[in-house]
């Protein structure tokens, strides 16, 4: 819960009032057999850096079913685990605990070794890079949590130092930098949505861009596809890009056009499954030609129906291309 401007002890009052409502509550909580504990029954505490989505991921919870509760007193969370584990209607709970604790926050990683041994718990970190946090915080004009005497910039720092060894219990870190607020929600949806078919927990991007206008600063992979015939040397192809089927057409008809795309594809369909298995929230993968207009934008494009035929999520972005 959040409550801003008030003495501590009113915050206290106000919490507790809100944990013992947790026994009585019906919302959206799945109800489970009278006087036993539902078998899903599970905590989500959810933490990390301010600005890096932890309210639009409490809102996916939400959506979920999950009984949500917004800034808890971290003294609080054990007798909060311990209410919903005994009740038969909240199957699922999530929190966010984060920097407007203050000095309580140190407590977190005891009182975290002692929930999981009653209830199984996991916790999940956003963060995101600092040019991503003080985009945000310019585009909100919102002030960080730690207060106003100093720069964001500066607040960010302490707040990362500060929540350095929390991070290092998570069981989930997820980078929001190149997430929007509606992928981010899409993602946690899909990794935590219950009964799902789908395993592809990854978001991909693939990205067109010119040499000569620079590198992308988040590419995870670069392929060069200089190597393919130019189109742009075809007077009708000038002003045209990539995604136009007479060009398309004209980058396709080289042999090693068709290889390349086969073989990239054939290798990111073996790698995803390995970078999911190791907590990778996104890939960017950035194809290069001289000026970002024509093969960069047609293999980005082809690259990523093989990547959508394979069960991934995918958006594709061409940086350099003409609108």
């Amino acid at each position: 819960m959040t409550v801003r401007g008030r003495g501590k002890e009113k915050v206290k009052k106000k919490a507790q009032k809100k944990v013992k409502k947790v026994t009585h509550t019906s919302g959206k909580a799945v109800r489970g057999r009278k006087g036993e504990p539902h078998a899903a029954t599970e905590l989500v505490i959810i933490t990390g850096m301010s600005g890096s989505g932890k309210a639009s991921a409490l809102k996916a919870f939400e959506d979920l079913g999950y009984y949500c509760v917004d800034n808890l007193p971290v003294e609080l969370i054990p007798r909060f685990a311990e209410l919903a584990l005994q009740s038969g209607e909240i199957p699922r709970t999530a929190l966010v605990v984060d920097v407007r604790e203050g000095s309580q926050l140190e407590k977190l990683p005891a009182i975290l070794k002692s929930v999981k041994r009653t209830i199984p718990t996991r916790v999940i970190f956003l963060e995101a890079s600092d040019s991503a946090l003080l985009r945000r915080y310019s585009e909100t004009r919102r002030p960080h949590p730690l207060g106003t005497g100093t720069t964001v910039r500066a607040s960010l720092g302490a707040e990362r130092r500060h929540l350095r060894s929390i991070r290092k219990l998570a069981d989930l870190v997820i980078d929001t930098s190149k997430f929007n607020v509606h992928e981010l929600r899409a993602h946690l949806t899909d990794r935590f949505q219950q009964h799902s078919g789908s395993q592809q927990t990854i978001l991909v991007s693939c990205v067109s861009f010119g040499y000569k206008h620079g590198l992308p600063d988040d590419a995870d992979l670069v392929f060069d596809v200089r190597f393919l015939p130019n189109p742009h040397f075809v007077p009708e192809f000038r002003a045209l890009t990539g995604r136009h089927p007479r060009v398309a057409k004209y980058i396709r008809s080289f042999p090693q056009t068709q290889e390349f795309i086969n073989r990239i594809s054939e290798m990111l369909v073996y790698l995803l499954p390995h970078y999911i298995r190791e907590g990778k929230s996104y890939l960017t993968i950035s194809f290069g030609c001289t000026g970002g207009q024509h093969r960069s934008v047609m293999i980005a494009e082809d690259v990523s129906k093989r990547l959508r035929k394979a069960g991934y999520k995918v958006k594709v972005v061409h940086r350099d291309s003409p609108k």
